[in-house]
């Protein structure tokens, strides 16, 4: 397996050399929206160590990964008046990894509505803030 690349997008979101859409952070994971969203909400949360995917995460980390996920697709299901959610987590280029940092989509899903294909389009920055002021309120317990 190719060695972590500490270059990728979600290494350089994490050391703060780019922007992102925060919604929640701790000690072990960070939580920002997609900003190509597949749905309304559409969140991915990364572990703060480095793994590129499921298959060299530490089981500790793996472990704090998936509790912020659960955590933020309970809010997004109030946030977002979902009907359901969709969890997805890709492993190496066959597997449909794009970036090869850890990450879990958290997509909100309202029934009859298809998710978009994956970046087909750059959403809205008003969009955006909106969301992630919402989600963060629904995180607060707001």
């Amino acid at each position: 397996m190719t060695a972590y690349d500490p270059n990728n997008i979600f290494a350089k979101i994490l050391r703060g050399e780019f922007p992102c859409y925060k919604v929640y952070e701790d000690d072990h994971v960070l939580a920002f929206l997609d900003i190509m969203p597949r749905a309304p909400g559409h969140t991915l949360v990364i572990p703060k160590a480095p793994a590129r995917n499921l298959l060299d995460v530490k089981p500790d980390d793996l472990a704090h990964v998936a509790r912020a996920a659960q955590k933020i697709a309970r809010a997004a299901m109030t946030t977002f008046k979902a009907d359901g959610i969709t969890l997805q987590q890709f492993s190496e280029s066959a597997g449909g990894q794009v970036v090869f940092h850890l990450h879990i989509h958290v997509m909100p899903r309202h029934n009859g509505i298809a998710l978009l294909p994956p970046a087909s389009r750059k959403e809205d920055v008003k969009v955006l803030e909106d969301s992630a002021t919402k989600l963060i309120a629904a995180l607060q317990g707001g």
